[in-house]
């Protein structure tokens, strides 16, 4: 890369892109990696064609650089080549048909409904924090929401008549979520305890407080979750997104249409939400090959 290339590449990062410092200098490490590269087969980088750049990934490859970090560095690769041609300063762009690295398939971890029972059960409802617990996990399961979510979750957002919850998600987008009638019920029960509290000025709103009578924190919903599922002797790898993983599957099990799961996740693309068609597919392969006769060992 020029000199001059370089600079330019820097202030479109920086000043027409504008990312963080952190971001221009993931993309310029990632420039630079190629431009080593080049440099051992002697060209430049504005020289380089598809070839030598499939080459340079397969060698990431080789090395053990993982799939994921393969797709950012040609991310960072493309970026610089498409910034190139908008400049002018090259007729083709040797990206254009080079395939992402393909990535693992990851199908999340997911409760069955009697785990979901035993978690819920392990609460203590007798106890402030026991019911607040309570009613936490429930709304987890019941509404698939984010940990942000529910930490953000206001009583003013509470639409018990209509049995929905309005809630802010990613990029302050705002969605309606139905709610079921057994988490009002639990949240219900919390705000006996709840009005009890010394509620801190500013934490009116909040629906789930602290002793302290503040807002939870996220970390604090993750330990309530691995709490009980110590409690309930649950033998997976379970934290508050398994809860929504959870909501999302019994959903599609139950008949529940795609589209109707990605509104109510809140997720901008259904390709987000197909991942749940995976998870239902792999259960009914563990159910057939548990409990059809056909699979079972003769005696």
């Amino acid at each position: 890369m020029s000199n001059n290339n370089w600079s330019k590449y820097y202030s479109h990062l920086k000043f027409e892109r504008n990312l963080s410092d952190n971001s221009v200098d993931a993309y310029l490490r990632d420039i630079g990696k190629l431009q080593k590269y080049a440099d051992g087969l002697g060209k430049t980088l504005e020289q380089l064609e598809q070839k030598d750049i499939e080459t340079f990934l397969w060698g990431l490859h080789d090395v053990g650089i993982t799939p994921t970090s393969q797709n950012r560095i040609l991310a960072g690769i493309r970026s610089y080549y498409r910034f190139l041609r908008l400049e002018g300063d090259l007729d083709t762009d040797p990206t254009d048909c080079i395939d992402s690295p393909k990535l693992p398939e990851h199908v999340p971890t997911i409760l069955t409904l009697d785990e979901v029972n035993r978690v819920i059960a392990a609460t203590d409802p007798t106890t402030c924090d026991g019911q607040r617990n309570r009613a936490i996990l429930e709304t987890l399961y019941s509404c698939g929401l984010r940990v942000s979510e529910l930490t953000d979750l206001r009583i003013g957002h509470i639409y018990e008549k209509e049995g929905f919850v309005q809630v802010l998600g990613k990029g302050s987008k705002e969605r309606i979520v139905p709610i079921a009638d057994s988490a009002l019920r639990e949240i219900h029960n919390y705000y006996i305890f709840r009005n009890e509290l010394d509620v801190k000025r500013g934490y009116e709103d909040y629906v789930f407080l602290n002793r302290f009578g503040r807002k939870l924190s996220r970390i604090m919903v993750f330990n309530i979750v691995k709490r009980y599922c110590q409690e309930a002797n649950i033998q997976k790898e379970v934290s508050p997104h398994t809860f929504r993983h959870t909501f999302a599957t019994h959903l599609l099990e139950g008949g529940a249409n795609l589209r109707a799961i990605q509104m109510m996740l809140g997720h901008e693309q259904i390709s987000t939400t197909e991942i749940y068609t995976k998870v239902d597919r792999q259960m009914l392969r563990e159910e057939i090959l548990t409990y059809h006769p056909r699979n079972k060992t003769r005696i």
